[in-house]
Order: structure tokens, then C-alpha cells, then sequence
């Protein structure tokens, strides 16, 4: 499936605007790009997918001189360019707009867009046609705004077409757009649409990285999907069904997934936790859900569906904007992960790294901070209890250390993993969300990960898990929760728990 490539039909024989050629790109322990090809033309909107460790943002790094290449070429309009950083990719022609918008929030609006080519007189800056201009600039797409105030004074959507605006009006021959409506909602979704079909109607090249699916479909001419580091193909989006998108992200076609059974019972004991209509607005629409004490239910989708942003609401990372949670019988409105923590709860987060290990506080110290949260600091854990409980839990998840004493940073990320689990089983919570419990660890730290999902479940401990591994949420889940671009789509039991159907509830439309 690597490297296939489909014939566009629009424009074949002209030179792309922006071309990629065998890029390489290496750190210490990983190749993050691998040989990939990537090609731009000018006006076209064409979308970069991809899930997490996919290579796409490696890859817009380099296109914009954050990052060295180790091998490859890289073209803008046929001629080589070798980008040392993103002020050399913007003088040439190339900008890039990040959900986080990278401009400076304590400068007005206008001296954002002319920040260091503002137009002078007699030697000094001329402000009032700094005003003047970008307020004249901003017309051109719809915003009719007070150019003189802060940037902080808008929200997220005005000032990414702000960025946009200051990207284009720089000479802009290509535009990156990452992850741009991620933050926003409906209405402004469609406005930036607008925008960028308007911009490639001015035969600018859009690149257009996103995870939500019908997002693509909307506004997206052509295709490329990266996985593992490598290219996996370039497709007329008109001419790839969601099915087989979907099944090239993951690295699974349909008819290789078969019909697989669940192996675990599905009906329902007592409620531990049900929840009704949670949302937050721009991130996630009501969703419904109920686990009973001694439950599996996988949160199946897409990355950028929604998996994360609702185990976050449930655990009070994030404030709920609607809904109603109850747990244990009792409605509960937590304000903070103290709350769910006191409360019985516990979070495996995705991103490990950053959200969920203290690297250079020891194996010991990571284990017992959940116990000690729940158990009061004034209540402070004895130096011997400490060590008791790591080294039961060491030799209980097989963690492959010979000092509890050793920083965490050190340890492999599967260990890193069992180091998390160990903190929240050591806390003895009645429900444990697990956000992509196997993510980024090798085959046999994976096989224990999921042999200790199955006894905890067989313990009676309820669990919500999110993955995008099909086969996993198969293998456990008494129910599978399907969500995409932000909604439930599907709620699956019984028979229906098959990576199929599991599938085909994702790429519906």
C-alpha cells in the first residue's frame, strides 16, 4: 500500500507549486520521514493526513525550515529552496498558520500584519497607513474590525484569518493551514472555507492538515495520507471513498478486518457512571454514556473525533458546558481532576509525556502520587509504604526496572505506561479512563497492556477505553461508543462489535 499513487486528472502536466522529493528527516532514536514524496499545485486546497506519529507535522516543519532535511529535495515552482527557518520560508513565498495562532496577542491587530515591513515615511514608521492598510487588508475578507486594538481582543477564528491575512499579503504562493478549525464552530468553520476557496480561486496552493473527515470531503481537492513515517499514497479526494481513507490511515482494509466477536459478556450490573448530553462548545457535541460497575466500554473513532475531549469532560480536565454526570449514583459537576480523583476516577491521558509521567522524579514518586492526592497531603505517604507499593506493583505489571529509585525518563514508553496504570490502581478507583493505553510501546509491552485491561475488568474495576486500535477495543469492550468530528455516531453491543462495523460507523457520511 506504500506509495501508491492515483492519477489526478486536474492539471497533471503542470509544474506544482510546492514539491517534496524523498524526504528524509532523522532524530537521535526515531526516522520520523521516510523517503516521502509530497506535491502542492497552485490553486488547490489539498489535505495532509494522518494519525498521531504519522509524519505530518515532521513533514510542515521541514516544508517551512523549523526543521533540516537528511535527504530530499524540496522545490518552490521548479527551482531547489533550502529553508534555514520559517522567516526564510515566509520571504519565499510559504506560510503557515497554527491552531495556535503564533502571532503576538499584546500587539494591535495591524501591527501584527506589518510587523517588521511596516511602511515608513522620512525614516520612521508611518502608523495611521499601518492602520489604514490593514483595515483596507482585512475587507477583503469579511472583517469589518477595529485594527487599532489589541489582537488579544478577538477570538481564536479573527485572529486566524488575521494570521491568514498577514501570510497572503506577504506573497504568500503557499498557505499551511494546521489543524485551523479545531477551535471553532460551525458558523466558523464555514467562513474559513470561504476564505480558502476564495484564496485558491487567486491561485494559491492551500495545504490543508485536519483530522476531521467530512472537513476534508467539503473543501479538499487532493489527498495525501502519511502512516508510520511513511507515504502511503496521493488521491483525487472525489475519487476516494471514506471507507478506503479511513482504511489507509489505519492500515487496514475492510474486507481484512473480518467479523470478530466480542469475547466479553454485555450485559450490564449496577450504573457507576452515566452521563447525558456532556458537551463544550467548538469541541464536542452531546454525547450520551453509561458504564455499569465492572464494565468495558471502548471509545472507538478517528483521532480528532472526539475520544480524548470526552474522557477529559468526564474527568474535569476540561469544564463541561452542558450536560449532567452522575457517578455513584450522586449528579457530580467536577471542577478540576482533584474532584474526580476524590471521587473514585482515575485518567490514563494520552499524551503520556507531557500530561501524564514527572520524568525526572523517580519511578517510586510517580507510582504514589494519585494515593497521596486522594489521600490528603497533611496524610503524607511513609517513605516504606511508598516503596511497598512500587515494588508490589513492579512485580505485579512486570516492569522491567532494577531500581524504583530510577527516573521514569529512563524507562521504555511501555513501562513508562505501567508506571501510569500502577499510580491509579494504587489510588483503588471504581472507574479508569484509559486514553490510548497502547499507543507508541513495542509488541510485547502491548500484549501485557492489554492482558492487564482484561484482568482488571475480570477484577470488577469499570473502565472507559479510547483507542484507535480496533482489535483492542474487540478484544475487551462489552460496549463500543463510535464517534466522528466531534459526535457520537454509533453505539455498538453484542454482535455488532466487529472491527467492521466498528469501521463503517466511522466512515458513514
Amino acid at each position: 500500500m506504500i506509495a501508491l499513487i492515483e492519477n489526478n486528472q486536474m492539471s497533471d502536466q503542470a509544474t506544482p507549486v510546492l514539491q517534496l522529493k524523498g524526504i528524509h528527516k532523522i532524530f537521535p532514536s526515531v526516522h520520523a520521514l521516510k523517503g516521502v514524496d509530497f506535491s502542492l499545485r497552485a490553486g488547490e486546497i489539498h489535505a495532509l493526513l494522518g494519525e498521531n506519529g504519522a509524519g505530518k507535522s515532521t513533514l510542515i516543519k521541514v516544508m517551512t525550515g523549523v526543521y533540516q532535511r537528511d535527504g530530499g529535495d524540496i522545490l518552490l515552482e521548479g527551482n531547489p529552496i533550502f529553508p534555514n527557518n520559517t522567516g526564510d520560508a515566509q520571504d519565499l513565498g510559504i506560510s503557515t498558520v497554527y491552531q495556535e495562532v503564533n502571532l503576538l496577542p499584546n500587539l494591535t491587530v495591524a501591527q501584527n500584519i506589518y510587523l517588521g515591513r511596516e511602511p515608513r515615511r522620512f525614516g520612521l514608521i508611518n502608523w495611521k497607513k499601518v492602520n489604514q492598510d490593514a483595515a483596507q487588508l482585512l475587507k477583503g475578507y469579511d472583517l469589518d474590525i477595529d485594527v487599532t486594538l489589541p489582537l488579544s481582543h478577538y477570538s481564536i477564528a479573527v485572529q486566524q484569518l488575521i494570521a491568514i491575512a498577514r501570510g497572503v499579503d506577504m506573497s504568500a504562493k503557499v498557505l499551511i493551514l494546521d489543524e485551523p478549525t479545531a477551535s471553532l464552530d460551525a458558523d466558523e468553520v464555514q467562513s474559513l472555507f470561504r476564505i480558502m476557496r476564495d484564496l485558491k480561486a487567486r491561485g494559491i496552493g492551500i495545504v490543508f492538515v485536519t483530522h476531521f473527515l467530512d472537513q476534508v470531503y467539503a473543501v479538499c481537492d487532493r489527498i495525501t495520507i502519511l502512516r508510520s513515517a511513511e507515504l502511503v499514497g496521493e488521491f483525487v479526494a472525489a475519487n476516494l471513498s471514506r471507507t478506503e481513507l479511513i482504511g489507509h490511515m489505519l492500515g487496514k482494509e475492510l474486507a481484512e478486518l473480518g467479523e470478530h466477536k466480542p469475547q466479553i459478556d454485555s450485559a450490564c450490573g449496577d450504573s457507576l457512571l452515566n452521563v447525558q448530553g456532556i458537551a463544550r462548545n467548538a469541541t464536542l457535541s452531546p454525547v450520551d454514556l453509561q458504564v455499569c460497575k465492572g464494565e468495558v466500554v471502548g471509545l472507538a473513532g478517528l483521532l480528532g473525533s472526539g475520544r480524548t475531549e470526552l474522557c477529559r469532560l468526564i474527568f474535569g480536565v476540561d469544564k463541561k458546558h452542558s450536560g449532567t454526570v452522575m457517578f455513584n449514583g450522586k449528579t457530580v459537576n467536577f471542577s478540576s481532576p482533584r474532584d474526580a480523583i476524590d471521587a473514585g476516577m482515575g485518567l490514563c491521558p494520552e499524551d503520556r509525556k507531557h500530561d501524564g509521567i514527572l520524568g525526572q522524579l523517580s519511578i517510586r514518586e510517580n507510582m504514589i502520587l494519585a494515593r497521596q492526592i486522594k489521600q490528603g497531603w497533611w496524610k503524607f505517604i511513609s517513605r516504606k509504604e511508598q516503596e511497598e507499593i512500587a515494588n508490589q506493583y513492579v512485580k505485579e505489571l512486570s516492569i522491567a526496572t532494577s531500581d524504583i529509585e530510577k527516573p521514569i525518563e529512563q524507562l521504555s514508553g511501555g513501562n513508562q505506561q505501567k508506571v501510569i496504570l500502577a499510580r491509579w490502581l494504587a489510588a483503588n478507583p471504581s472507574l479508569l479512563i484509559l486514553d490510548e493505553p497502547t499507543r507508541g510501546i513495542d509488541i510485547g509491552a502491548h500484549a501485557e497492556i492489554i492482558r492487564l485491561i482484561r484482568k482488571l475488568c475480570d477484577q470488577g474495576l469499570a473502565l472507559v477505553v479510547a483507542s484507535s486500535e480496533l482489535e483492542e477495543l474487540v478484544a475487551f469492550s462489552s460496549k463500543v461508543i463510535v464517534l466522528r468530528d466531534r459526535h457520537k455516531v454509533a453505539e455498538l453491543e453484542g454482535s455488532d462489535i466487529n472491527p467492521q462495523r466498528i469501521m463503517q460507523a466511522i466512515a458513514a457520511s
